[in-house]
């Protein structure tokens, strides 16, 4: 989805309003039914593959299992079936890191130590359930009340899968700038040291405003993160800084530092810096958090949006009372039916969960209505693929 129109609603979600777009797709700030703000991030359709939704619904299934750390925005859920994919994460509210930068300045050495102390523990959390995020950079790193936050988890199934990928316009530089090695060429299974050489980008733009290689096109920035004789732009990170953070954009995999060194690493700086990671946090915390900021605030759905999610409500109860003997029964394989997938052809056949923008008489979009007794047209699709496959209830990691 491209251009000034925003869908009026994303699967079971309201949508208000745009919140921002990248290489990837967009995301907006919506609400459940219950008033609960959300950010909802949809998938570019040239992203998607038969292969690759698959991949997403485990990595989407897992990322529901990470606990033991607040440093990662709770995934809620997604449809990797749906034409375009989406999934739904809590709202956190604050400001990326690289707006911080850009309006406040380079964070001081025991601010980016403490930084890279808090992000380093939450990344093991995602680790210790056998994930990697995969597209670490500032963009990702929301800073707020609560400290470093790190958003769009749950995409690593999109990101990065081949070298052709990186020709995708709008994503490359931004991305290929903080991308190890490894990545940019082209291997599909990153290791959690992936994370480790992200974490680095972070802290090093955290500390100097530029990341580690840079370029006016992408070809020419992938070219200098994959040759091992160009080493990282390290030019106004301070001294103190320099062995852990260059340790970690090592270019070999097995040459950085596991996240718990990192930590330990980050702890250690900050005593010599004469404070305690405890004290720290609570600077991050004040220096990048304006009391005034529009974005530190938790939105409240207004009077016409709770109109709106009451009439949703609506909808759905009525729905779900509908007669279970209305949902019509998927074709056998040898069938063919206008709602079942071509064979070898997944997206021909997929129907959107994306509801069209319709305008009402008062100039809003009218919420239309889900169809009554009838499954979301992505859980069809989902079952025909598994059965297409001969598959579990859960695709299997072999086959993506």
């Amino acid at each position: 989805m491209s251009g000034a129109s925003i869908p009026s609603r994303i699967g079971p979600y309201l949508v208000e309003r745009r919140l921002g777009a990248g290489g990837m797709g967009e995301v907006y700030l919506a609400y459940s039914v219950a008033g609960e703000p959300v950010a909802v991030k949809v998938i570019r359709p040239d992203r998607t593959d038969p292969h690759t939704r698959a991949r997403f619904e485990r990595e989407a299934t897992m990322a529901r299992t990470i606990s033991g750390t607040g440093r990662v925005a709770r995934f809620i859920e997604a449809d990797p079936f749906a034409e375009q994919p989406w999934l739904a994460m809590d709202y956190v509210p604050g400001r990326p890191l690289s707006d911080v930068v850009k309006d406040q300045g380079r964070l001081s050495t025991p601010l980016v130590a403490s930084l890279g102390a808090l992000l380093a523990e939450g990344l093991a959390a995602v680790h210790a359930a056998g994930l990697v995020h995969r597209d670490l950079k500032a963009q990702n790193v929301i800073l707020g009340d609560f400290g470093p936050v790190i958003i769009d988890f749950g995409l690593g199934a999109f990101v990065g899968a081949s070298k052709g990928s990186l020709t995708q316009a709008g994503m490359v530089i931004g991305t290929v700038r903080c991308m190890p090695p490894e990545q940019a060429l082209g291997e599909l299974e990153v290791t959690q040291a992936a994370d480790v050489y992200g974490l680095g980008t972070v802290l090093l733009y955290a500390a100097t405003g530029h990341y580690p290689y840079d370029g006016a096109r992408w070809e020419a920035v992938a070219a200098q993160v994959v040759n091992a004789e160009i080493g990282p732009d390290l030019s106004g990170l301070p001294a103190e800084l320099t062995p852990v953070v260059s340790a970690m954009l090592a270019h070999k995999a097995e040459d950085r530092p596991s996240l718990e060194e990192v930590t330990r690493q980050c702890a250690d700086l900050m005593h010599l810096l004469g404070t305690s990671p405890a004290r720290a946090r609570r600077a991050l915390i004040q220096e990048t958090t304006p009391r005034d900021h529009p974005t530190m605030v938790l939105p409240q759905p207004d009077t016409p949006m709770l109109d709106r999610l009451d009439s949703l409500e609506r909808h759905l109860r009525e729905e779900s009372a509908a007669p279970a003997d209305n949902v019509p029964a998927l074709p056998s394989d040898g069938e063919s039916s206008p709602d079942a997938p071509a064979q070898g052809d997944v997206q021909s056949g997929v129907e959107s969960s994306l509801v069209s923008v319709q305008e009402s008489p008062s100039g809003r979009p009218a919420e239309p209505a889900p169809k009554k007794g009838r499954p979301p047209a992505s859980r069809r699709v989902a079952d025909e693929l598994r059965k297409r496959y001969a598959m579990g209830p859960a695709l299997a990691w072999s086959k993506c």
